[in-house]
């Protein structure tokens, strides 16, 4: 039995309680607070307060810091004043913390009959909150139970040690003593940004309008009231490794972006001093750009030796760059795009959306938004044969000649089998324009005994993207079918 769903508390009046303002949400001990967010759902907070210090050795508190606040990166710095011990009181003051604090302790216990309004008052010794409430009252033992009368419990004082906010106390050791400013800088987890992105595709036109939001999020327990906010893209001290291109990039960018860099990390500083609240999700713009050059892409890969089972429903997707030339220039911390289009009655309708890494300005990008409603397309195997060394042969190159001269000959390896496969795909466009549709064939290239693959013949010129894809792109008339063919020789 939870102690919160028994009893309402009361706490008899003490100069702790007053002087942490509880009737007043809005009250802080914060001073000048700056908050550096991650994108790891780490934050730095630097706060700086105006504090009388006393000279000798004294005890300073800090309350109203973050309940998830990572003790061992603090920093404090005031003039003339050097820090000996630290202490984090993090059992804050609720209904179940104040009564296990009462175990062993005398409180009053008030109940009201519920037909008459009268109140009486027992004194009452907290005996255990192990799975409900056990108290001593005179020679009976009772059990707070949850039975729907009103019982309050009332407490003669807050055990110093629990806090209604969380609070830092540190021990400093001064030369002097005053009135000056004391700072304090620590990590907490629990504060963390994203980006989100909404996008307006016009397709007559050719073109999107961006809107780029941060969204915070604060779930450390703690209000920071008043905060000059500062975000980071990028998440420092996540360990290295090889990671995967950022989602939905073509090509990465060359350009800079006109924006603060702190080593290899871009920094989006909000516009104005912000109240970032506990429990709190807030959106700020850092983004508003208008008719950046895109267009629609229809694509689908096929892997190798694919026979579709029918035809299947192409990717519909959005390229763009982020270039200064597109009219877009900034570099774009990772999040997600929403794209809309409008109606014909000129209402912005959902379209889809996808996910962005951290991307570079100037990069081109290639959002997927869904499946194709009217392009499908089925990739089959038409013919696939064996052939004879002497014809793997005719198609062959890798002589080398200067001057009339061989100078390079690579010895042929004649593996014991060659094969020759033609693939179709059928391509189907069930829309009053016609289309263009960038297929992709995967699976070409299986490792260095494989590399010499050849295309024989493709109805449409390819081009090769990487040691084992290639691309065509394909013209599809309006409501009309094209079959489309490559063949290819290879050792598999």
């Amino acid at each position: 039995m939870g102690v919160g769903a028994v009893i309402a508390f009361a706490a008899a009046a003490s100069a702790q309680t007053a002087s942490e303002n509880l009737t007043n949400p809005d009250a802080t001990s914060q001073g000048d607070v700056s908050v550096t967010i991650y994108n790891n759902g780490q934050a730095l907070v630097q706060d700086i307060r105006q504090l009388p210090i006393a000279q000798g050795r004294s005890r300073i508190e800090f309350p109203d810091v973050s309940a998830q606040i990572r003790p061992e990166t603090l920093s404090f710095n005031a003039e003339g004043a050097g820090i000996v011990e630290q202490n984090f009181d993090f059992d804050l003051l609720t209904p179940g913390k104040l009564m296990e604090k009462a175990i062993g302790q005398t409180i009053t216990l008030i109940r009201t009959n519920p037909a008459t309004g009268a109140e009486t008052r027992e004194r009452a010794t907290v005996l255990s909150t192990a799975g409900g409430v056990v108290v001593k009252i005179g020679d009976r033992i009772e059990v707070l139970r949850d039975d729907g009368l009103p019982v309050r419990a009332v407490f003669d004082r807050v055990p110093p040690n629990l806090r209604a906010r969380p609070t830092l106390s540190v021990t400093v050791d001064a030369a002097r003593g005053g009135m000056r400013p004391a700072s304090i800088r620590y990590l907490t987890p629990g504060l963390g940004w994203s980006a989100d992105y909404v996008a307006l595709f016009d397709e007559p036109k050719g073109a999107i309008d961006m809107q780029g939001w941060v969204t915070l999020t604060n779930n450390t327990g703690t209000t920071f009231h008043d905060a000059n906010t500062l975000l980071i893209a990028g998440s420092p001290g996540q360990g290295s490794g090889r990671r995967s291109p950022p989602r939905g990039m073509v090509r990465p960018g060359t350009e800079s972006a006109a924006r603060e860099q702190v080593g290899d990390f871009y920094l989006y500083p909000t516009n104005a001093r912000t109240t970032i609240a506990n429990a709190q999700t807030k959106q700020v713009s850092f983004l508003d750009v208008q008719g950046v050059p895109a267009r629609r892409v229809y694509t689908r890969t096929v892997d190798w030796l694919q026979n579709d089972g029918g035809p299947q429903p192409v990717s519909s997707s959005l390229s763009f760059a982020t270039s200064r030339a597109a009219g877009l220039g900034d570099a774009l911390p990772s999040g997600t795009v929403r794209f809309y289009q409008r109606d014909s009655k000129g209402t912005p309708q959902f379209i889809g959306e996808s996910n962005i890494g951290h991307t570079p300005a100037g990069s081109e990008l290639m959002l997927t938004t869904g499946n194709a409603f009217d392009v499908y397309l089925q990739a089959e195997v038409e013919t696939r044969q064996k052939i004879t060394s002497s014809e793997w042969e005719r198609s062959s190159r890798y002589r080398v000649i200067q001057d009339g001269e061989v100078v390079t000959q690579v010895e042929s390896e004649r593996p014991v089998e060659y094969y020759r496969t033609t693939m179709r795909y059928t391509m189907t466009n069930a829309k009053s324009e016609p289309v263009n549709i960038d297929l992709v064939q995967s699976g070409l290239d299986r490792g260095w005994w494989s590399h010499d693959f050849r295309i024989v013949s493709e109805d449409v010129p390819g081009e090769q993207i990487n040691l084992g894809s290639r691309k065509w792109t394909v013209p599809v008339p309006a409501n009309g079918t094209r079959e489309f063919r490559v063949t290819y020789e290879a050792r598999y």
